[in-house]
């Protein structure tokens, strides 16, 4: 069932990443607003959270574990980052980020966990690279493979935590209020942007991360802002000029000091990037010469998330258990069970389903009508008739037998 399930929040993803690429996600948003989708994604979003922090480390040490095929736990580690992934797709929309309620005060604690681990990262830990992943103990390598994940999953809470910051005016008040004095934010940004753990210097050279890739910056592209950079600076400017943030956040002398930084990186070329910066900078310069009112102290109910700690005190003194009950259950498949597994993988990640989700119908190459036959060998070209296929066949021919 839960396998099942991963399949369904893979096509999902797939169709998201489509759809947004088409700017036709109107059919996703409203699809996962009116069956109330939202909060069901969080709680599967934190609970593979838990299972990577407290059952896998388990299931690493030990001894009987000699899995056939580590691909099934691999699966569990990607669970988790098609869901960030499908969350930062779809949470740009406001009837989203409402369509979570009292669930995003756990999607708030998550994104501050995420981006903690982003600033704690060391210059070492930030160039995992594909080379070291070829350990001979397949444990070790899943470790490997988690570590590298994390990281990618991180940076795409990062985009999730901007998007509900645009929405401060419509969020429950416990959920700024958790934002701002819970979890301090704005210093956390701060941290990300005097640290920028997605670039790193190797060997002499500036390296970025972008699109899920580290490469080297060539020096005329050095002062460009990338998509992440952007994320922190729009995070900081809704979460430091909105009144209401302003009437609720603490400017007290160690978060004064802190935000003041900000003020070294706010340089033209940044601003010409972002004009809308220059208000953060004027905000900076009066914050720096005057002594803000402290916060109003409202009193009012909080609200507390739940979805962590109900699985943590509804499982807590059985994660070894929950391990060798997996090991046995559920990660280590016959030969069968694998083989049929590996059919229905080898569906969800296909091609055609990914074509079958693409908003436009694929062309004839000889005339441009709406094609319905392809290439039967390279599956490559599309036609509208065999005679089309019989006239392009001299010209498609070497490309055909090279991809064959």
């Amino acid at each position: 069932r839960w396998l099942r399930q991963h399949e369904y929040v893979e096509k999902l993803n797939m169709h998201g990443i489509l759809s947004a690429s088409a700017g036709q996600e109107q059919l996703l948003t409203e699809l996962l607003v009116s069956h109330a989708k939202i909060p069901v994604l969080i709680g599967e979003l934190i609970s593979v959270e838990i299972w990577k922090h407290k059952i896998f480390p388990v299931l690493c040490r030990l001894e009987d574990f000699k899995p056939r095929s580590t691909f099934p736990i691999y699966v569990v580690l990607h669970h988790e980052a098609s869901i960030i992934n499908l969350l930062e797709t779809v949470f740009f929309y406001k009837e989203i980020c409402e369509s979570a309620e009292d669930s995003i005060l756990d999607l708030i604690d998550y994104c501050h966990r995420k981006l903690t681990l982003l600033a704690a990262r060391s210059t070492k830990a930030q160039t995992v690279t594909s080379a070291e992943l070829r350990c001979p103990v397949p444990p070790q390598e899943l470790q490997k493979q988690a570590e590298m994940m994390e990281f990618e999953i991180s940076l795409k809470a990062l985009s999730v935590l901007r998007f509900i910051t645009d929405q401060v005016d419509s969020l429950p008040l416990s959920a700024l209020a958790r934002m701002l004095n819970t979890h301090n934010l704005p210093c956390l940004l701060v941290e990300l942007v005097e640290h920028c753990p997605w670039s790193c210097w190797e060997a002499g050279k500036l390296k970025k991360f972008e699109n899920g890739t580290w490469h080297v910056v060539s020096p005329e592209d050095q002062v460009k802002m990338t998509k992440l950079d952007g994320q922190v600076w729009l995070a900081l400017l809704n979460l430091l000029l909105s009144p209401e943030c302003q009437r609720k956040y603490h400017f007290d002398g160690f978060n004064k000091s802190q935000l003041l930084k900000l003020r070294a990186f706010l340089t033209d070329v940044l601003i010409d990037q972002l004009p809308n910066l220059v208000e953060m900078q004027r905000f900076l310069s009066y914050l720096a010469v005057t002594e803000p009112a402290p916060p109003k102290k409202d009193l009012i109910l909080e609200q507390v998330p739940v979805i962590w700690d109900h699985i943590f005190k509804k499982n807590s003194g059985k994660w070894e258990a929950i391990a060798k009950h997996q090991v046995k259950h559920a990660f280590s498949p016959t030969e069968e069970e694998l083989q049929l597994q590996a059919r229905r993988w080898a569906q969800t990640y296909s091609l055609d389903m990914m074509e079958a989700l693409a908003p436009d119908k694929p062309r004839c190459r000889v005339c441009g009508v709406e094609a319905t036959k392809r290439c039967s060998r390279c599956r490559n070209e599309w036609y509208c008739t065999r005679a089309c296929q019989v006239q392009h066949w001299q010209k498609h021919k070497p490309a055909c037998n090279l991809m064959a």
